[in-house]
C-alpha cells in the first residue's frame, strides 16, 4: 500500500512539474510576441529656430550730469517725458557765473578802452608799438576770459543733446549739485540695439552662409512671450570671443516706431536657420542615459541595437539629428523601456509621414 502511495506522490509531482514548465514556457512565448511600432527618419530641408537670452539696448543711451555746482533752481521736465533736441531741462542756480560774467565783461571793456588809447598814443610816437601789442595781448586774454565765463554760465542750463525719452530724476529741486552729479538719463529709442551671444561653431555657420549675401534677419520674443511684429537685422558682431564662456556677442538693431521697446529690457532672439536633407524623428522615439540621447535601431533580421545619436536642434515634439542616423534606418517608437540591447524583437512598420502628422510628446 505504502509502495502505491508513493508511486501516486510521483506522478502527481511529475504532473505539477510539466504543468509549471508548459504554463511558464507558454507565458514566455506569449511575451516574446510583444508587437512594437517602428518607423524611419524623414529626411527633409528645414528652418529650426533657435532661442538666444538677449538684452535690448537704446541706440542712444546717456547720462545727464552737472557741469557747474550750485543749487538745483529749475526742473522743467518729469520722467519718462519725450522731449527735444535743445529743449531745456534742468537749471543750476546761475548768480554766481552771472556775476562772473559781468566782471569779465567789464574787463574786456576796459581792456578795449586800453587798446584805443595806446594806439592813438603809437600813433603819435609817444609809446612804442610794444606798448600796443601788449594792450592787445591784454584785450585777447580779457576776451578769453569772458568767453569762458559765458560758458560757465551756459553750463548751468542742461538741455538735451538729442530726441529722447528721460528716464529717472536723481535729484530734487533745490538739491545741492556738485559738478559731475547725476540729475538723470537720456534714450533715443527710435531704434533699438539688441545683443545677443552665441557659440563659436554658430559664429563660423553664420560667416561661412551669410558673407557677401543679405544680412541676416531675425526676431525678438519679448518677455510676455509675445514676438514683436518688426523683424531686426544683425549688423555687427563684437571684435573678440569671452574666453570664459566661449561665446561672442551678436548685435541686431530694430525698428521701434511706436516706442513699446525700452532701454533695459531683456527678450529673446529668434534666430531662424535653414538645414538641407536635415534628419528628423520624434522625440518620443529617444530617450536618455546619463545626459546622452539613444535610439533602438532594428536591423533586417528584426535585432534592436541600441545606438547613440546627437540633436542639433529641437523643435516641437521633433528632435533634428546631427549624426548616429540615417534616413534608411528603422527605429523604434514605442515601448524603449521593454526593450533590450541585441533583442530580437517583433514589430510593426508605421509610415514616418502619418507618424510625424499625429505625433504628441507623452508627459513624464
Amino acid at each position: 500500500m505504502q509502495i502505491i502511495m508513493k508511486r501516486m506522490l510521483m506522478i502527481l509531482g511529475l504532473g505539477a512539474v510539466v504543468c509549471h514548465t508548459s504554463c511558464t514556457s507558454h507565458k514566455e512565448e506569449k511575451e516574446s510576441q510583444t508587437t512594437f511600432l517602428a518607423t524611419s527618419p524623414i529626411q527633409m530641408d528645414t528652418t529650426i529656430t533657435k532661442e538666444y537670452v538677449a538684452q535690448i539696448r537704446s541706440i542712444r543711451n546717456i547720462e545727464l550730469r552737472a557741469q557747474e555746482k550750485g543749487y538745483l533752481q529749475k526742473i522743467y521736465v518729469d520722467e519718462g517725458k519725450y522731449v527735444k533736441a535743445g529743449q531745456l531741462l534742468f537749471k543750476i542756480m546761475p548768480k554766481v557765473y552771472e556775476a562772473e560774467l559781468m566782471k569779465a565783461q567789464a574787463e574786456t571793456k576796459a581792456a578795449s578802452i586800453e587798446v584805443q588809447n595806446t594806439k592813438s598814443l603809437s600813433d603819435r610816437n609817444v609809446v612804442s608799438k610794444n606798448e600796443l601789442a601788449m594792450a592787445n595781448a591784454r584785450l585777447d586774454k580779457a576776451r578769453a576770459e569772458q568767453a569762458l565765463a559765458k560758458v560757465h554760465l551756459d553750463f548751468t542750463e542742461i538741455r538735451a543733446p538729442f530726441d529722447g525719452i528721460i528716464n529717472r530724476l536723481n535729484l530734487k529741486l533745490g538739491s545741492l549739485v556738485d559738478e559731475g552729479d547725476l540729475l538723470s538719463s537720456l534714450s533715443d529709442n527710435r531704434q533699438m540695439w539688441v545683443y545677443f551671444n552665441v557659440s563659436e561653431a554658430e559664429y563660423l555657420n553664420y560667416k561661412t552662409s551669410v558673407q557677401n549675401k543679405a544680412e541676416l534677419q531675425v526676431n525678438l520674443l519679448m518677455a510676455n512671450n509675445e514676438e514683436f511684429k518688426y523683424p531686426g537685422v544683425v549688423e555687427t558682431i563684437e571684435g573678440e570671443f569671452n574666453n570664459e564662456t566661449g561665446n561672442i556677442a551678436f548685435r541686431a538693431t530694430f525698428p521701434n516706431p511706436e516706442g513699446l521697446l525700452r532701454h533695459g529690457e531683456t527678450g529673446s532672439i529668434l534666430m531662424h536657420t535653414p538645414i538641407k536633407n536635415a534628419i528628423i524623428i520624434p522625440q518620443k522615439a529617444t530617450f536618455e542615459i546619463l545626459d546622452k540621447k539613444y535610439v533602438y535601431v532594428v536591423d533586417d533580421q528584426k535585432v534592436a541595437h541600441l545606438t547613440p545619436v546627437t540633436v542639433i536642434a529641437e523643435m516641437p515634439d521633433l528632435f533634428v539629428i546631427g549624426s548616429g542616423l540615417k534616413a534608411s534606418d528603422k527605429i523604434l517608437l514605442e515601448g524603449l523601456h521593454k526593450v533590450k540591447d541585441k533583442e530580437k524583437i517583433s514589430f510593426k512598420y508605421a509610415d514616418p509621414h502619418q507618424v510625424m502628422n499625429h505625433l504628441v510628446v507623452p508627459s513624464e
